[in-house]
């Protein structure tokens, strides 16, 4: 059972999608994510972008984020997501959009970046530095925003063997919940403006 954890939506059971389709994210995992970012989230714009029943960026909505954008390819996914929006009474503050993740980064190059983005595709797809990249190429973050990452293996961006992905963001957190690896990372200017060193911060 999937629910929202706290704030106006507090309690509702949110449907998911039957079958293998999609990967909820654990009520473990997810109270763990919101625990990290729960100062980082009143009045922000967030983007959902592998949202599957789009629990994470409705879970940020009724914590007091200010919008989210929720993308999905499958239009299965996109119908519940809809559903899950009016069920919590959240949609007005809610964007629901049916693409791939890579061709809705695309179309909105030049417009007003997120503060928050959740990745958390399929863990076969691998494509935590793929999304990664096309939000750089998009300037879809905010110089001060945040990434949460969901993958099924540690270190989705490659800090072991210095990316030049990895080089522009510092990793904040990487917390293993079952399976599922939760990354946070913060673009690299970030952390130089909080007096932070750059490169790996913490790892649990």
């Amino acid at each position: 059972m999937m629910r929202i954890i706290t704030g106006k939506a507090r309690g509702v059971r949110l449907d998911t999608l039957e079958g293998d389709m999609t990967r909820p994210t654990t009520e473990r995992a997810k109270e763990a994510i919101f625990s990290m970012i729960q100062f980082d989230i009143e009045g922000r714009r967030v983007l959902d972008l592998f949202a599957g029943s789009g629990q994470l960026g409705l879970e940020a909505v009724s914590r007091g984020a200010e919008h989210a954008v929720l993308v999905d390819q499958s239009r299965e996914a996109v119908a519940i997501i809809d559903r899950n929006a009016r069920k919590t009474r959240l949609e007005a503050a809610c964007t629901v959009i049916c693409a791939d993740f890579a061709a809705y980064l695309r179309a909105r190059r030049g417009r007003d970046a997120f503060d928050i983005i959740f990745l958390d595709p399929p863990y076969a797809m691998r494509a935590v530095p793929a999304a990664v990249e096309e939000i750089c190429k998009a300037r879809a973050l905010k110089p001060h925003g945040l990434i949460i990452c969901e993958s099924g293996e540690p270190d989705p961006l490659g800090y072991a063997t210095g990316t030049a992905l990895s080089a522009r963001f510092t990793r904040l957190k990487e917390v293993k919940y079952g399976k599922a690896y939760v990354t946070v990372l913060t673009p690299v200017q970030r952390a130089e403006d909080n007096g932070i060193p750059t490169g790996e911060q913490e790892r649990e």
